[in-house]
């Protein structure tokens, strides 16, 4: 069954059709939590360098690249595709049970439609559990790096590496395809990246979002330039290599300076401005809940 041939009533059963994993294993899950949020907020700024590492994977990429899920289209509907990414990752990890069994199936009944078609050069389905490992991988690589570059390194334990599994498993990834131990996890990694290959399709549409085409042309004349050295400034020296791309010495002074001034920041700010904008999406998936509004 290809995407284009999905009714709104096959997309519903194959969403139910997700919730394979037996309830009580499901509910010991979904009561994971993140114990430090401090670097969620300031994760924003590499989200776009961690958009790239997980599209760069042939199947992610084109999962995306190729999706009939217009709605959830940057290009086509960029604030609705930011508050609902973003929004996942606040449920995954800051989220009640009943909140992430809420936007689970909201982000099913999406994804349902998200599979391969006879014309498309590679195979992949949304609901395949390693693609799944994959994205939430990258997730928990990048709050590593953001704790390198913002916050504690001392904070990257095998505690915190195993409650970085909830981004997987907040979907339909099951808790046991997550390595067991860190150094497990940097095997599949490494074994992962010899897979990554970015091809020219991919590339232009991953070089659209670096430079902001998805915007407005004022937000994208005047954030291009910060958009570009942020985000390659970000992305690991193996991804700036498929993507061609490196900064230019103004951009690396640029990016060491602004890093600096940040970490500083992060010392003074509150919490709830620490944990921006992300509270701020759980109080709207809230209000979405009572007032019977689409999650995503």
């Amino acid at each position: 069954m290809s995407a284009e041939t999905i009714t709104a009533g096959q997309a519903d059963d194959i969403a139910r059709s997700a919730e394979t994993m037996p309830r009580s294993r499901r509910e010991a899950l979904d009561n994971v939590v993140i114990d430090d949020m401090d670097m969620l907020g300031i994760a924003l700024l590499a989200g776009p360098a961690n958009v790239i590492m997980q599209l760069a994977v042939p199947a992610v990429g084109y999962g995306v690249y190729e999706s009939t899920v217009h709605s959830g289209n940057l290009f086509k509907n960029p604030t609705k595709r930011t508050r609902t990414t973003l929004t996942y990752l606040a449920v995954a990890a800051m989220g009640s049970p009943e909140v992430r069994k809420a936007y689970r199936q909201a982000v099913n009944k999406s994804h349902a439609y998200v599979r391969s078609s006879e014309a498309s050069p590679v195979e992949y389905n949304a609901f395949d559990p390693k693609l799944q490992l994959w994205v939430a991988a990258c997730l928990y690589r990048g709050w590593e790096d953001m704790q390198r570059i913002y916050g504690d390194p001392a904070k990257i334990t095998e505690e915190a590496y195993q409650q970085g599994a909830v981004m997987g498993t907040t979907l339909q990834m099951p808790r046991d395809l997550w390595p067991a131990t860190r150094a497990d996890f940097e095997e599949y990694w490494q074994s992962t990246l010899a897979e990554v290959e970015i091809d020219d399709t991919i590339r232009e549409h991953l070089m659209a979002i670096i430079q902001l085409d998805f915007t407005y042309k004022p937000i994208r004349l005047l954030g291009r330039w910060y958009s570009e050295t942020m985000t390659i400034g970000f992305l690991p020296p193996e991804f700036q290599q498929k993507m061609r791309v490196s900064q230019t010495p103004a951009q690396r002074r640029f990016f060491a300076a602004h890093n600096a001034i940040a970490r500083q920041l992060i010392k003074i700010l509150p919490k709830p401005l620490r944990e921006f904008p992300f509270n701020l999406l759980l109080a709207d998936l809230d209000w979405r809940r009572r007032t019977g509004r689409p999650l995503v």
